[in-house]
């Protein structure tokens, strides 16, 4: 499944084969993987990125995949420096992955960390793996080379279990450089394996690695090949293959017809339905839960999805950032925020006041947005006397902004707006108030 919805081909059959070497990790002294015929191969990645952190200016890109096998996971070399010793935790080791195997199509850390984030959620999709790297489901091992354009690649280094795209970017961006500095002081580069030290934000040495004529790779002869056919094959060989188990058998066709709508389709159709901008696609997504959220409180509010997006983005989300919560961590369910925009979208309250509301939903105290709105006395102000008063009252006190008005200087206006609106403590309708300062101005 992972290798259609990456477009990759889908060999016949694979087999497993064992890859010799010696470190202590791993206590078998070989490894299980597809070295030879793995599942899928040649296929290709297309992942988006902001220019110069411009969400609004976004550039598509492609990595080329070379391969995706089954392998077995070694075990983790936990280093202590502090007492000058290594520990060795086994409790993974032996257990089956998914490797999925990138050409060197990507040139810096941020490329790195939108083509992960991208195969993240393509993972998480298909259900595939929940690939949440804080707990080890997904892990990168980065293979990092410089060169002059036109000259071959240089000696690689490996950066090994990054289990952060934060940290993925800054490792390939500190490698980079690392390796250009040396080269250009005339050092070498070694063929070698490297962690990155978050604490330090520097990549360390681990140990040279093993060139591939140490692996003494063979067939494994205890695991039976894995037979891939299409809809039509199966039915055309129907009788013709007794010999066949057809437990290892494979429908593609079956299997691609239920292909899940892919994070591209799913940021397109949001687009299309909902009328909000790219860029706003990819933050629904890329946080986990937030385009539920958002389709909850569209379908619960009277509230256009343009200006429902504006709320969830800039006022829920930094909410949820400033507390280190995510999105079903949110004590502002869908049906309160859809409750407090029906408020706004009525003008029973102004922005100003919902935004007050908001903060209080946030105490999360069980109170609806009206039962908050009757206690802190929020309602917009319906007496329209008595704005006019507090409006004249504001032009009589602002001379010298009046006089700016009136010599064709309007943006002064917006001032006047505002000292209303504090007069008022958020409960004036902002444009009510501006048409009101405009005809006692020009009077």
């Amino acid at each position: 499944m992972t290798g259609l919805a990456l477009n990759c081909s889908i060999n016949k059959k694979s087999l497993f084969d064992r890859k010799h070497y010696f470190y202590a990790d791993l206590p078998a002294g070989y490894q299980i993987t597809q070295q030879r015929v793995p599942i899928a191969v040649n296929g290709r990645l297309s992942y988006s990125l902001c220019i110069d952190n411009k969400m609004s200016q976004m550039v598509t890109k492609t990595v080329r995949i070379k391969q995706i096998q089954l392998e077995q996971d070694s075990g983790k070399s936990l280093h202590d420096d502090t007492r000058s010793q290594t520990l060795i935790d086994l409790n993974r080791a032996g257990v089956g992955l998914m490797e999925v195997v990138m050409e060197p199509d990507m040139c810096c850390g941020e490329e790195a960390a939108a083509a992960v984030r991208e195969l993240q959620l393509i993972l998480q999709t298909l259900g595939s793996s929940q690939a949440v790297m804080a707990e080890g489901q997904l892990r990168v091992d980065a293979n990092v080379s410089v060169h002059h354009p036109g000259e071959p690649y240089g000696v690689r280094t490996e950066v090994k279990n990054i289990n952060s795209i934060r940290f993925l970017a800054k490792a390939v961006d500190y490698e980079i450089q690392r390796q250009i500095e040396e080269l250009e002081n005339g050092g070498t580069i070694l063929n070698e394996t490297r962690a990155f030290d978050s604490k330090l934000g520097c990549t360390v040495p681990m140990r040279d690695k093993e060139g591939k004529q140490d692996y003494r790779g063979w067939h494994e002869a205890y695991l039976t090949r894995l037979i891939r056919k299409k809809q039509k094959k199966i039915h055309e060989n129907v009788g013709k293959t007794a010999n066949v188990n057809h437990q290892q058998v494979v429908n593609i066709d079956w299997i691609h017809e239920r292909l899940p709508d892919l994070p591209s389709v799913k940021r397109a159709k949001l687009v299309e339905q909902y009328g909000i901008l790219p860029e706003h696609s990819f933050t629904l997504l890329n946080e986990d839960g937030l385009t539920e959220f958002f389709e909850n409180v569209v379908k619960q509010t009277q509230m256009k999805p343009k200006k429902v997006i504006g709320w969830i983005l800039n006022d829920l989300l930094s909410y949820l950032k400033q507390h280190s919560l995510t999105v079903k961590e949110s004590p502002v369910s869908p049906f309160l925020l859809a409750d407090l925009l029906n408020l706004l979208e009525k003008k029973e309250v102004s922005s100003t006041a919902a935004k007050q509301v908001l903060a209080e939903l946030w105490k999360g105290e069980g109170k609806t947005p009206l039962e908050i709105v009757k206690e802190k006395e929020l309602e917009l102000i319906q007496d329209q006397k008595e704005l006019e008063q507090i409006c004249q009252a504001v032009i009589d006190g602002q001379k010298n902004e009046v006089m700016a008005i009136k010599a064709g200087n309007r943006k002064v206006l917006n001032k006047l707006i505002g000292l209303v609106q504090r007069e008022t403590q958020g409960r004036s309708n902002p444009v009510l108030v501006k048409q009101l300062l405009e005809k006692q101005l020009s009077e």
